[in-house]
Order: C-alpha cells, then structure tokens, then sequence
C-alpha cells in the first residue's frame, strides 16, 4: 500500500478524543448562548405584553422578530467564516449576545426591545452556523456524529439553564413582572444574565484551535497539520491535507453561485438539507418552548406551577440529547430519525386530541378531566423524542452532509431555512391558537411529523461513517 492509499485516520487515542471532546464543549457554548437566549424571553412574555401594552400580535412578532435576525446571521456566517475564519466568526457572535442582553434588559419601549432582539438573533443565527460546521470540521469521522450532538445537548442545557433562570428570578421577586434588584425587574434580570455566558464564549472562542479546513483554504498547512495531528488524532497529516485541498477543487472559492443546479435551479442536495431544516421547525419544538409557561397557564395552570413544568420539560429535553450522543455514531442517522419521526406522531396526536377537548376560548379556556394530563404527557413524549433524534440528528446531518467546498455557504442556507420556519411557526403559534384553538396548531404539528417520517425515508442519504471529503460527488456539474 503506498502512502498515498494509507487511511490517514487511525484510531483515535485517549488523549485525541479528551482533546477533541474539551475543544468541541469549548466551541459548542455558542449553542448554549442559541438555547438560552431563545427560550429565556419565555417567562418575560408575560411581563413584556403587561408593561408596554402589547396586543397578541404585537407580542408575537417581538418574540419572533428575533429569529428574522437568526435567519440573517445564518445566511451571512458561511462567508464570512470562509473569509475571516470559524474563530473569528465566534468572537463576533460573542459579542453581539453580550450587547443583546445588555440593551434588551435596559429596553424603554417595544421597539427598542424588538431592534435588541434582532441584534441577539444575528448571534444565534451566526453561532447556529458556525458551531455544527466547526465541530463537523475539527472531529474525527469515527466520532463526529456524537460530537456534533453536544451542540444540541448545549442548546438544550440552554434552554433548560433559561428556564431555570426565569423561574428561580420570578421566585425571588415575587413575579416575574416585580422589582428585584437595582430597580429593576424579575423580567428584565431574565435576560441581563444571559451577558454571563457571551463573555464566557468570547474567551473560550480565542483559545480554541482554528478549523483545518479554513486553515487550508488559506495556504496555512503547516498549522492545519498540527491541529489534524493534535486534535483530530490524524496520523498522515500529508494525505489527509491533499484530501482536503482536493475537495476544495484546487483552492477555487466557492460563491453563491456554486449553490445553483439542475432542481429548480439549486443543488439536490442543498434541497433535501433545507428540507429537514424546514421540517425540524414546522414539527413545533419551539412552540412548546417559547410559549410554554403561557401555554400551561392557559389550560389551568397557576403561574409558579407553569414554570415549573416548562423547566421539568426542559429537563427531559436536556436527558433525551444523550441517547442521541450515545447511538448517533452507532445507528446512523437515518434510523434516528425515522423513529423520532413515529414518536412525535404519537406525542403530537394525543396532544392534538387532548386540546380538541378544551372549553372556553382565547386565553379562557381549560382541560377538565384526563384531558390535561393527556395534553401534558403527549407534549412531553413529543419532547422526548424529539430532543433524542430530530432536535441533535438535523444539525449532525447538516454539518456533514454538504462537500468541503460549499459546506460554509450551504450550511448558511439551510439553517437559514430553519430560522424562517421558526419565524412563521412561533409568529403565527398565538394567533392560531387565539382564534382557532390548541388542537388546531398541534394537528399541523402533527401533519408535518408524518411528513418527516417519509421524506427521511425517501430522501436522505445515511452520512454516518463516511469522511467529509467522500462528498464532493454531491455537486451536479
């Protein structure tokens, strides 16, 4: 076998895996920022709405206009990863999280709450880029689907460290509409903590090792090779640097335009990534999670009793990542997700069922009987299976399922897809649930879990395994 024909991984050793794993948790804070600063406007919607005098729709499009920001900073943190480095792009993103906490807990009006929450959703749209694609990027094929999904379980410790906050300020206070310190609100503290972790990522995001593959892409071999070697666990750094300049198709960079193909003008493959983004939405995690304390309470539950079922529910959403951690690598990705596509069928249906049953209307309405806990126990199995296969397993995929040369830019596109969809599902979440009911919203839900189970069965090829580098075939010329 010649040198060239030598598998340039081995096995990865002890020390490469602790290093890795410790780079991968270091660079997936950012994912923990996207999960805190998303979920922690949950037990502020309330005050939020009473102190400015929002109407419903008002409140929606404030909590939602955040993830018009995501979109944006999704759309623009390929290239701009590709032009200044993964890095970089992190320590940008750092900063713009601390500058949203900051001037959202010091907001005078709704408007200036909403322009706030559009700078806090560029940092989540460019951290949800830029973390799958750098972990992808840094980890050794053996490992990378159980490393990637510690960007998922960050998302998760997140949200459940949000809702946690929340609860435990609104505890101090008296409410979450009540003075705390300073003068200041429980709500407005609510999201002033969240300045904590940006610094942290900020900090964490110099220290780690920049991506191979961006070091590469800029003639920088000689440092690509050492963070192969010393990270990745890559024993021939020489062939496995040629592999990766040759999926960069000698060095051309990529554009826009390199995204254009043969299926009403885009790649095949860039629509079937886009797809599962599109559909990881419209399955209606975010609902649950962005809404929960008022959802609760609105079908009879007091407002303490309401946090604390938002923060168990969290909890679940943070135990159920592992099982994905543990069996993404060992499965596939493909199986996965056909069986959280079943799972959240079931979860939603009896959800869908139980708020069928609701009296009353508007923010009146209650579940009398089993119907309460039916609706409880159907929104958590839903959770339960999606934070086990959809909720890591669609950032797993993305990561890697795009070739070396457009990985940055199409990453882009597709969660950028994936803030729209969750743009229109938490926008319209109030009003559908307002003026056509619960079970309304959670039917959709459940259509499009259905939809999930097929397309995955039908579309979406098993990446588990494979070498970043084996997808360059993917582009049609």
């Amino acid at each position: 076998m010649s040198n060239q024909d030598a598998a340039p991984e081995g096995n990865t050793s002890p020390r490469h895996l602790a290093r890795v794993i410790a780079i991968s948790v270091a660079a997936a804070v950012g994912g923990l920022l996207f999960g805190f600063d998303t979920a922690v406007i949950n037990g502020a919607v309330d005050s939020i709405q009473a102190e400015f005098g929002l109407s419903a729709s008002v409140l929606g499009f404030t909590v939602a206009i955040t993830l018009l920001g995501c979109a944006a900073g999704a759309w623009f943190a390929g290239g701009l990863a590709d032009k200044y480095g993964r890095k970089t792009v992190m320590v940008i993103a750092a900063i713009l999280f601390a500058v949203n906490s900051a001037g959202s807990a010091y907001a005078f009006s709704e408007w200036d709450l909403m322009a706030w929450r559009l700078v806090g959703g560029l940092a989540i749209g460019i951290a949800s880029v830029i973390v799958p694609g750098y972990i992808a990027e840094i980890a050794p094929s053996k490992w990378r689907g159980g490393l990637a999904s510690v960007q998922q379980l960050a998302i998760t410790v997140g949200i459940f460290a949000a809702l946690l906050s929340d609860a435990s300020l609104a505890s101090a206070a008296g409410g979450a509409g009540e003075e705390l310190w300073w003068g200041l609100s429980a709500w407005r503290w609510m999201l002033l903590v969240g300045v904590i972790p940006a610094v942290v990522y900020g900090v964490l995001a110099l220290i780690i090792p920049e991506s191979p593959q961006y070091l590469i892409r800029q003639g920088r071999d000689g440092e690509a090779a050492r963070v192969l070697s010393r990270v990745s666990g890559v024993r021939d750094t020489d062939v496995k640097t040629a592999q990766i300049r040759d999926s960069f198709e000698q060095e051309n960079k990529a554009g826009y335009r390199d995204l254009r193909g043969p299926v009403l003008g885009l790649q095949p493959i860039l629509w079937v990534g886009m797809a599962i983004a599109a559909l990881q939405q419209l399955v209606g995690i975010n609902a649950i999670f962005y809404y929960s304390t008022t959802l609760w309470q609105s079908v009879g539950f007091s407002e303490s009793d309401s946090f604390t079922t938002s923060v168990i529910t969290s909890i679940i959403n943070v135990a159920m990542t592992f099982v994905a951690i543990f069996f993404v690598d060992r499965i596939g990705r493909r199986k996965l997700l056909l069986t959280g596509s079943v799972g959240m069928t079931v979860g939603l249906l009896a959800a869908t069922i139980a708020f069928s049953q609701a009296s009353g209307s508007g923010d009146n309405i209650s579940l009398s009987g089993v119907w309460g806990p039916t609706a409880l126990v159907g929104a958590n199995l839903f959770v339960i299976f999606f934070a086990a296969t959809w909720g890591p397993v669609m950032w797993v995929t993305l990561g890697e399922m795009f070739p070396n040369r457009i990985r940055s830019i199409a990453l882009g596109v597709a969660t950028m897809v994936n803030w729209v969809f969750n743009f229109i599902v938490t926008l319209t979440f109030p009003w559908v649930s307002v003026n056509l009911g619960l079970w309304t919203m959670y039917a959709a839900f459940t259509v499009f879990a259905v939809l999930s189970f097929f397309f995955v069965k039908g579309k979406l090829k098993e990446y588990s395994g494979h070498d970043l580098e084996d997808n360059t075939d993917l582009i049609a010329r």
